[in-house]
């Protein structure tokens, strides 16, 4: 370990002005924002956006036994490293952590690994490549790097507007008139509300004034009369939102004339939160840090208030059921102390979309993960027993799956 950290270089402020910081591909709706809430913060950001053609290159140097999402976003950078789009003196690497049993949880460690076999290898010069860990908990500090209050706020804009769009856009694209006019609006209000948060415009009724021009402007677009079927989506984060991992899953069902819909990633940032609240009171005794997360709970609880309720306002589009709501759907199926990993969130979840109209939904997580097995698989009896006229299924995901045998299945699925 010793060896590790002084090949693995800090990032300093020097380094925040003449490198790019590269996000893996995660979050399809929000990524755009993140990207301008960074780039406000002075940091040049960049989501990665290769497609990765070899989904085993990061089997050269880690072991088959790592799940898919780990497996495909060390591809994807090492895939970038490959291409020379950019000289290692110009990158930094960023990698998301959210903590708790997953195996996930260690591709900060194990991307600085495989960095260090690679200059083991003779390639010096990727010994110049900090990587940075997005985390709130104070983890893994860089001396050019930090979250400030203007990033937070910044951030906390750009889930908003994340799972804003993911919600117009669900709801509109399977029903346009006119292809590709659904995505030419979206591109158009992405636009709009990133320069809004480069300008740190984000306060409450900045945004509440965006939410509604971005209400307004996809209820303009042409739809068809009637109704299709409705696809619930949930699972494992990296699965759910990334396509990358999930292969597009979302354009999937769109050919094949369903209506996928999505629960909003600001509801998984508040299950993060209040599980560590939850933990704080009942494990570690820590009543101080009780007390933060029940005020950073409260805070972004409002924030998505805020949203739900313009969204609302229309009589065209549904939402999300607020996080509070959310959380009394599992009551005699699971416990609020069922917080491994996703836990609670994905049965409260599948509970939303049945009662939101979808006859049938997709649990995707990676195969072999033991987190995902336990607490999306283990919910199945129930919600069958509760639902029995509706369809759900988990789906697996893995780096040498046969896509097409995996496309039936979900077709086998959404069709029984």
């Amino acid at each position: 370990m010793e060896e590790l950290h002084r090949v693995c270089k800090n990032f300093t402020r020097h380094d925040k002005k003449t490198r790019t910081i590269l996000l893996c591909e995660m979050l399809e709706y929000t990524n755009v924002f993140l990207e301008a809430a960074f780039r406000a913060e002075g940091y040049s950001f960049e989501t990665l956006k290769n497609p990765v053609k070899d989904r085993t290159l990061a089997l050269r140097y880690i072991s088959s036994d790592y799940c898919y999402p780990t497996v495909l976003i060390l591809a994807q950078f090492l895939e970038y490293l490959e291409s020379g789009e950019r000289d290692p003196e110009e990158i930094t690497f960023m990698e998301p952590q959210a903590g708790g049993a997953c195996r996930a949880g260690n591709i900060y460690n194990l991307l600085q690994r495989v960095l260090y076999r690679m200059v083991e290898q003779g390639q010096l010069e990727y010994a110049q490549i900090p990587v940075i860990s997005l985390n709130l908990m104070g983890e893994e500090k860089h001396t050019g790097f930090r979250i400030t209050p203007s990033l937070l706020s910044g951030g906390i804009a750009a889930g908003c507007y994340g799972d804003l769009i993911m919600c117009l856009y669900q709801q509109v694209k399977p029903y346009e008139q006119n292809p590709g006019e659904t995505d030419r609006i979206r591109s158009q209000v992405e636009k709009k509300l990133c320069e809004s948060i480069r300008r740190h415009r984000n306060g409450r009724r900045t945004r509440e004034k965006n939410y509604r021009y971005a209400c307004e402007v996809f209820s303009k677009v042409p739809v068809k009369p009637g109704k299709k079927k409705r696809v619930g989506i949930t699972g494992e984060i990296y699965m759910k939102y990334s396509k990358l991992g999930n292969d597009d899953i979302e354009s999937f069902l769109l050919r094949q004339g369903m209506e996928p819909y999505s629960g909003g990633f600001v509801n998984y940032c508040l299950y993060l939160v209040d599980t560590e609240r939850y933990k704080a009171e009942k494990y570690q005794h820590n009543p101080v840090m009780a007390k933060a997360c029940a005020f950073v709970l409260h805070r972004l609880c409002e924030a998505q208030k805020h949203l739900l309720t313009v969204i609302g306002e229309t009589d065209r589009f549904q939402t999300d059921l607020p996080f509070p709501e959310l959380k009394e759907k599992v009551q005699g199926i699971l416990a609020e102390g069922c917080n491994t990993g996703h836990g609670w969130l994905i049965a409260a979840e599948v509970i939303q979309y049945v009662e939101k109209g979808c006859g049938s939904v997709l649990i995707l997580h990676p195969f072999g993960c033991l987190v995902s097995h336990v607490c999306e698989r283990g919910i199945l009896q129930r919600l069958h027993a509760r639902f029995p006229d509706v369809s759900i299924q988990t789906i697996e995901y893995d780096y040498d799956q046969s896509k097409t045998l995996r496309e039936s299945r979900i077709l086998l699925a959404i069709s029984s």
